[in-house]
């Protein structure tokens, strides 16, 4: 072969870790509607877990001081004192927990915090139990640090909540951690405090048993319902527990990517391995901005969560009203997780026969210009997420696009 040859490439291959791990459902879902947009469709997309408001204007300013300031080296590795701090006084003012700065990580976004502690904790073949329907990435995450995901079903019956005998059958001497995400997404299930003790009633018999507590969205909660969490709870579960936490559901920041976690000094140390090895610090401007945005006026809090509560009621009312769909009354978040069994099996006017959850969605945005998540994603079917973190008007007519679309079905 002369030099100016090269031999064919070889084609990638990817590693087994991933193998089988595609991108998000959900974002796959958010690529075809903005397809269809460009396409000048009028497409209403209700996939995405993003609230429509605005980050607040006193957290910007926080981030454009910081910027004029110079604060945009390297910072300490899982987060400056300062930003620890002011994570600190949130755990205790609201939560009544009591962490050292040690206790603490912060990284980019809740869902870096929660791969680390997984990348640090499992060997191949540990068992993690998560609650069906459970947040996508939540299987994945397990899959790609070597772990296997446990699923065990949070029926409609019991809102979608754990029960614990269940949990006590999927315990195994090869599980390593129970993830619990209150209020949940997709499903907006909240634990109130006597089912939190129940379920730490059964972790207490069983000590080789971490707990991920995922509290992000914590502040979305509607009529009145008490948020709590479980190192709150039950402390004798506190040097097991890793608490996590963020800012970009109740601060609007998604953008900004900024999450935390509190727990036992021995597993922050081991997340901070995996952090200095990826990404190293969060940004430096962001961490400036969290620490205003938790140490700043909170009223901007409850004036979103009453407009998400209105919202809710809208669409938890507009798909009660549809025959074939029923919908329970979610305790927080914003995502409703509506059964939709009643409508399948029938068949479109063009002739689809809408077989699954995931055949419905498709048709709703294929035909009706609706973009909503098939339960499938979050692994209970036959169910379907609406986010409506959208304004009041999209919602209204995506409801009405969905009703009209139903009463055609045959």
């Amino acid at each position: 072969m002369s030099h100016s040859e090269a031999a064919p490439a070889v084609p990638l291959r990817r590693a087994q870790r991933i193998a089988r791990i595609e991108v998000s459902g959900i974002l796959r879902i958010g690529a075809r509607a903005a397809q269809l947009k460009r396409e000048g469709r009028d497409v209403i997309v209700l996939g995405a877990g993003e609230p429509d408001f605005d980050t607040p204007t006193n957290v910007k300013a926080a981030a454009v001081r910081a910027i004029e300031a110079g604060e945009t080296k390297y910072t300490q590795l899982d987060g400056t004192l300062a930003l620890k701090s002011a994570i600190a006084a949130k755990f205790q003012r609201e939560n009544g927990l009591e962490f050292g700065l040690d206790q603490i990580t912060a990284g980019a976004g809740a869902k870096q915090v929660i791969h680390n502690a997984l990348m640090a904790t499992l060997d191949d073949g540990d068992e993690v139990i998560v609650v069906t329907p459970y947040w996508t990435s939540y299987a994945d995450m397990i899959a790609i640090a070597g772990g296997v995901a446990v699923q065990v079903p949070g029926r409609e019956e019991n809102n979608f909540l754990l029960d614990p005998a269940d949990l006590e059958a999927a315990i195994t001497p090869r599980t390593h951690w129970l993830m619990l995400n209150s209020p949940s997404n997709p499903s907006g299930a909240a634990y109130d405090e006597a089912r939190l003790r129940a379920i730490a009633d059964v972790l207490l018999r069983h000590p080789h048993v971490w707990l991920l507590s995922d509290d992000i969205y914590e502040h979305l909660i509607y009529d009145g319902f008490a948020f709590k969490t479980m190192a709150q709870v039950e402390p004798r579960l506190a040097d097991r527990t890793l608490t996590v936490n963020g800012l970009s559901k109740a601060y609007a920041m998604t953008g900004w990517r900024l999450g935390y976690g509190a727990g036992p000094r021995e597993l922050i140390a081991a997340i901070a391995v995996v952090q200095s090895q990826s990404t190293s610090n969060p940004c430096s401007v962001t961490q400036a901005a969290a620490i205003e945005a938790l140490n700043g006026p909170q009223d901007v809090l409850a004036e979103r969560r009453e407009s998400f509560r209105r919202r809710r009621d809208l669409v938890v009312d507009a798909l009660n009203a549809i025959p074939g769909i029923r919908c329970r009354r979610p305790e927080g978040a914003f995502y409703t997780y509506a059964n939709c069994a009643g409508v399948l099996g029938k068949t479109t006017p063009g002739g689809r026969r809408l077989e699954t959850d995931t055949d419905f969605c498709a048709w709703l945005l294929d035909e009706h210009d609706v973009a909503v998540v098939p339960g499938t994603i979050f692994g209970l079917a036959p169910y379907f997420r609406i986010s409506y973190a959208s304004s009041e008007e999209q919602l209204r007519t995506a409801m009405q696009r969905i009703a009209a679309a139903v009463a055609t079905l045959a």
